[in-house]
């Protein structure tokens, strides 16, 4: 076991022989332990180099290798859930020595993507999504006429979602070949997954048995008391050794569990499972983190691992807290003064900074795993008896649970708020970048929007946004802020009230959120005023109004998609007020931002300082352009 990420690349001669998933099945069967453990070593090498998740990687090698050692890949199909488990996968297909390009752009995507290998069956950002793609690949190869097999490989932690338990409904009735193997690794592996447990899986996944099964099933089921007595007997059976009736009930037939650390023991019941007709579940217990010793003791905490850097010479400043540690200040704080508030997140506990809340507060804390809408539906229920709930859910997320979001809390105008973080771009791309929210719930009903521009405006926004009675959202982005100085008074904010921060000329730049401080440099170099608009619903039409009144130019910034943002809410009132002051809208552009540094995705969307400035300077020029044209 390593306890140290290698700093040099480790010798993994045999790995390297390994381009293709072709070559893997040249190798003998013998030889896959060493296989996975120059895998683990390679895996934690890299990822010590470009940073990025890695512990759910390191639980699924052997699994990896044995997938693609048994089923013919590319052919076959393999659809992974939750994309931090594939660094493995993009390794043994063809991009071993692409890895040190992860996260980086033009490089590695942190998950799989169809347009980076073929490989790469689906697209997975958000988690839970492989047995309704899976299942959906292998009823078009079945309508196809194509003898190919289909693999879906879901966590335990995305099998929480409504979305795979609705697959797992449908699978039986289309009667597909698809094989779904749950990784499991909450629990470390122990006694059940023993000699015992490996025979019953082989027993369960042998030829004999399914032949028997079969053959008996044909001959009982013409006598109803025998065919009953023979399913509760299979059943009972079953039940005293596995955990599989209630798949078997949904109609998949049940195997395991298995060590998932065994790689002989994966390939020779892949090989007894791979060509069963209809559908098959394999439970297989693997631990997160496997081989690296911190990754083990702590899985949660070595999640993902940062980039290993030298230490500087200089001394370091103290670190700012994070708006996520605002908010769970915030959330402790306000819990402490009103017995009426409840904490809700979808799995995000550590990301949404709610470890204090949840441990001064257990009795009103709700984690409802990786379920998003039902996280909604729940706080709606609660607010419909006079709780308050508090919903702490990522920007990306939110989008998942839209339906329940308009029907349920926005429509009866309830006391939600809607804690909304990872707004803005991240590294990790597309995915997961919170660029939509603003112009999603801006369009809802009864909906208050608020956009702080640092740490202070985030905890007095949130206080504004529990006391205010109805819906409430407060976005905010991953990281730390400019440093303000955060008051412990919590105080409500005037809704709907912008703050003038500079008075110019000619151009009034009206600012969203965290992009304050690039507009800021960008107003004080143009002589321009510069306003915090702060809400996005409602906004402050007077302070719009005289913006436009009194200058020559009007530019909104905001870190949202630049279609039907809080820019858009601008240019609707303009034209309802009859004014006709030119706009320049600055935003996320019509298309997905590519992975790398946020800073630089902000570079790249022309809104940081830079952009911003040059942006308008050029706006500057054809309005003039247009003017002399007019004269």
């Amino acid at each position: 076991m390593l306890e140290h990420i290698p700093t040099d690349r480790p010798a993994t001669p045999m790995l390297d022989s390994v381009d293709f998933p072709a070559d893997l099945r040249k190798l003998p069967e013998n030889e896959l332990e060493t296989l996975a453990d120059e895998l683990r070593q390679f895996l934690l090498y890299t990822v010590g180099k470009t940073g990025g998740h890695f512990g759910a990687g390191l639980g699924v090698v052997e699994l990896t290798i044995a997938l693609h050692y048994v089923f013919d890949t590319p052919t076959d199909r393999l659809v992974w859930d939750v994309g931090h488990q594939t660094y493995p996968h993009k390794i043994l297909t063809g991009r071993r020595e692409q890895m040190h390009s992860l996260r980086k752009p033009d490089g590695i995507a942190p998950f799989p993507v169809r347009k980076e290998s073929e490989y790469d069956t689906f697209g997975v950002g958000h988690s839970s999504t492989s047995i309704s793609a899976a299942l959906g690949m292998a009823v078009a190869g079945r309508l196809q006429d194509k003898k190919r097999r289909t693999v879906a490989i879901i966590g335990d932690g995305a099998m929480t979602a409504g979305i795979a338990f609705e697959a797992l409904n449908h699978v039986a009735d289309t009667d597909a070949d698809l094989l779904v193997i749950l990784n499991d690794n909450a629990m470390s592996i122990s006694e059940n997954v023993g000699g015992l447990a490996k025979y019953f899986a082989r027993i369960l996944s042998s030829r004999l048995y399914l032949t028997m099964r079969e053959g008996s099933k044909k001959i009982l089921s013409r006598i109803p008391h025998a065919w009953e007595l023979a399913k509760r007997t299979e059943e009972h059976m079953k039940g005293m050794i596995v955990p599989g009736t209630l798949f078997d009930e949904l109609g998949l037939n049940y195997m395991g569990p298995i060590d998932g650390h065994d790689v002989k023991s994966l390939v020779h019941t892949l090989q007894n499972i791979k060509d069963l007709k209809g559908p098959q579940f394999l439970h297989i217990v693997t631990q997160k983190g496997k081989g690296y010793g911190p990754a083990e003791d702590s899985p949660v905490g070595t999640h993902s691992l940062s980039k290993i850097e030298k230490l500087p010479i200089t001394p370091v400043s103290p670190k700012l807290p994070s708006y996520s540690n605002i908010f769970g200040r915030w959330l402790c704080d306000m819990a402490e003064q009103d017995p009426r508030l409840v904490g809700i997140t979808p799995a995000m506990r550590e990301g949404s900074d709610l470890i204090e809340f949840s441990e001064r507060f257990p009795d009103r804390y709700f984690d409802v795993a990786i379920s998003e809408q039902h996280a909604v539906t729940l706080s709606a229920g609660l607010a419909c008896e006079g709780v308050k709930p508090v919903v702490a859910i990522y920007s990306t997320f939110l989008q998942r649970a839209y339906d329940q979001l308009i029907h349920d809390v926005a429509i009866q105008n309830l006391d939600v708020l809607f804690a909304i973080d990872r707004a803005g771009l991240l590294e990790d791309g597309p995915t997961h970048s919170g660029v939509f929210d603003l112009s999603y719930l801006r369009c809802i009903p009864n909906m208050l929007v608020m956009t702080p521009s640092d740490e202070n405006e985030t905890r007095q926004m949130l206080t504004t946004g529990y006391l205010h009675p109805g819906p409430a959202a407060v976005r905010y982005p991953r990281g730390s802020g400019p440093g303000a100085t955060t008051s412990n008074e919590m105080l409500q904010l005037e809704i709907g009230k912008a703050k003038l921060i500079r008075e110019g000329q000619g151009v009034a730049i009206l600012s969203f959120g965290s992009v304050l401080g690039a507009a800021a440099i960008v107003a004080d170099s143009l002589d321009a005023s510069l306003v915090d608009m702060r809400f996005v619903k409602p906004m402050d039409e007077d302070m719009i109004r005289k913006m436009a009144i009194n200058h020559d130019l009007l530019v909104t910034v905001e870190e949202n998609s630049v279609m039907a943002g809080a820019g858009s809410a601008i240019n609707e009132y303009l034209a309802r007020a009859d004014l006709s002051t030119p706009t320049l809208n600055l935003g996320v552009p019509d298309n997905f931002i590519h992975q790398d540094k946020p800073d630089n995705m902000l570079a790249f969307c022309g809104l940081d300082s830079v952009g911003i400035l040059q942006s308008i300077k050029t706006r500057l020029n054809i309005v003039s352009a247009v003017a002399k044209i007019n004269l």
